[in-house]
């Protein structure tokens, strides 16, 4: 298992431009409709090769990063975290203590109320107090990274305007990520083959919330985008746009070309519980992540709320059956799952194919 030190791309790749360079047989195929019919059967050692070689570029970069003297501001990526760090990423990040509250979370901390039969009374026990302290606390300290905000773009595409919407997002999206002024990342995009069908997801990264709303100014002011939002409406049924922040145990990874295909699984809590969710599956995922690569993990934050995102990467949907089936041998899974189906209102999984402009494919 690779390090939280070393699981992001180092700052090289963060320096990087949020989308691959399209080549030249990229660009004259990125109107091209994907489908699973595109995948090879029987490519596994080919996809674990490629995942091996990723992995030890990582450690490789780190480092090198180390031995130049910034190795207190690590990357890192969704391969494999420690789940004693949680570090934010690339070179803007801010170190987090072992049990990923970080020191300003620490020095913000409310100050304790007098006690007394009236304060009981208002605010309950001082266990409660506390408690309640720790739930305000967690979803923008513990639980997230901070650093970062994502967007998850779900867009229901008319049957009979597909191919013209990949052509006109294919150039859009590209541009719009490789233009430096509009300060966003493009983690990746796809097609939903299996569940929402003629569905694309869409993943954004921003730094914070100011770079969120400094990326929406900047794109808006772009003489191209009306042309390009009045056809994107007339080409699809409906849009649904979440901001999530990532798990501070679970960074997303950096650019990656894998192959294979993806699934989405998406899960609605009941109110409440998304902090226990949290400490489950940080102590579930090392085992899971032994047989499956994990691509990130975010908690929606507005938008539909109460609901958590994984997304993972595999050869094809044998070699999905298989490493899923192969997490159950594995101390810890078994735990994991029985303590978080009682925290589930609503779960879907949907199976991706890449778009070919997308940086993680």
């Amino acid at each position: 298992m690779l390090s939280q030190r070393v699981v992001r791309a180092v700052a090289t790749a963060r320096q990087a431009p949020a989308v691959r360079a399209l080549s030249t047989t990229a660009a004259a195929r990125s109107d091209r409709l994907p489908a699973l019919g595109d995948i090879q059967p029987d490519q596994h050692e080919s996809f674990n090769s490629r995942q091996k070689t990723f992995r030890s570029q990582l450690v490789e970069a780190q480092k090198q990063r180390e031995a130049s003297g910034f190795a207190s501001s690590p990357s890192s990526s969704s391969s494999a975290p420690s789940s004693s760090s949680a570090q934010g990423l690339g070179s803007l990040s801010t170190a987090t203590t072992g049990t990923g509250t970080s020191q300003h979370a620490a020095e913000q901390q409310p100050s304790p109320r007098k006690a007394g039969p009236l304060t009981n009374l208002i605010y309950g026990t001082k266990e409660g107090r506390e408690l309640d302290a720790q739930i305000e606390a967690s979803f923008s300290q513990v639980l997230a990274r901070g650093k970062y905000v994502h967007s998850i773009e779900f867009h229901d595409v008319k049957p009979e305007h597909v191919e013209e919407y990949v052509a006109l997002v294919g150039k859009w999206y590209p541009r719009v990520a490789g233009s430096a002024e509009n300060k966003v990342h493009l983690v990746g995009s796809w097609r939903t083959e299996v569940g929402d069908c003629d569905t694309f997801v869409h993943i954004w990264e921003y730094q914070r919330y100011q770079g969120f709303h400094a990326s929406l100014n900047s794109i808006s002011q772009h003489k191209e985008f009306p042309d390009f939002d009045k056809k994107l409406r007339s080409l699809i049924r409906g849009k649904r746009t979440s901001l999530m922040q990532e798990f501070s145990f679970w960074p997303t990874t950096p650019p990656r070309q894998l192959g294979g295909l993806f699934e989405l699984r998406s899960y609605t809590l009941h109110p409440g519980n998304l902090l226990e969710w949290e400490t489950h599956w940080r102590r579930g995922l090392k085992a899971r992540r032994e047989v499956m690569e994990g691509v990130g993990a975010w908690f929606v934050q507005i938008g539909e709320l109460n609901t958590v995102h994984h997304l993972w990467q595999f050869a094809d949907l044998e070699e999905r059956k298989i490493r899923r089936e192969k997490s159950w041998g594995i101390e810890g899974w078994a735990e994991t799952v029985h303590k978080t189906v009682p925290l589930i209102q609503e779960m879907k999984s949907r199976i991706l194919v890449p778009m070919p402009w997308s940086p993680v494919a």
